[in-house]
């Protein structure tokens, strides 16, 4: 019995203990706890909530980028439209060009072989005008010394 006095005592000496415990985890409860989870949850929904306007924001930036690569595209195909246009005029009229200065050189190509066909005409009338004129010299030159010998060698 001596033992279950020594027990009964002790039980009795730790109820003041069990109640300072209780009392205790029911203050940490009420003034620690609570507002520290109040706390967390208010920093969690700040923390979800910019990462979700972060989210928005890329969203928004990648639609905006994705306008503006659009916007590009179209302006560099007109650049090319307007380069190729261009080419084509370019093309065109050195076409034209060329066109004019073949048809210059060739009709300068008729004049010269003209003006050549009309002097080559010239020239042959001049040597064949000056053939038997010529013809009529070198018998004389030879014809006169010839017959100087002749009329020697007869004699």
């Amino acid at each position: 019995m001596a033992i279950l006095n020594q027990l009964g005592v002790l039980v009795l000496g730790s109820v003041p203990t069990a109640i300072l415990l209780v009392l205790l985890v029911i203050l940490y409860a009420v003034l620690v706890r609570r507002p520290l989870e109040a706390t967390l949850a208010e920093r969690r929904n700040r923390t979800s909530g910019a990462v979700e306007q972060a989210r928005k924001a890329i969203e928004a930036a990648e639609a905006e980028t994705a306008a503006y690569e659009a916007k590009l595209r179209a302006v560099r195909a007109e650049i090319a439209a307007a380069r190729e246009a261009r080419l084509h005029e370019l093309n065109a009229e050195r076409e034209t060009l060329l066109h004019a200065a073949r048809t210059s050189a060739q009709e300068m190509v008729r004049s010269a072989k003209g003006e050549i066909e009309a002097s080559s005409a010239t020239a042959r009338r001049q040597i064949e005008d000056a053939t038997g004129e010529l013809s009529d010299r070198i018998l004389r030159a030879i014809l006169p010394s010839s017959m100087g010998q002749m009329e020697a060698g007869k004699s």
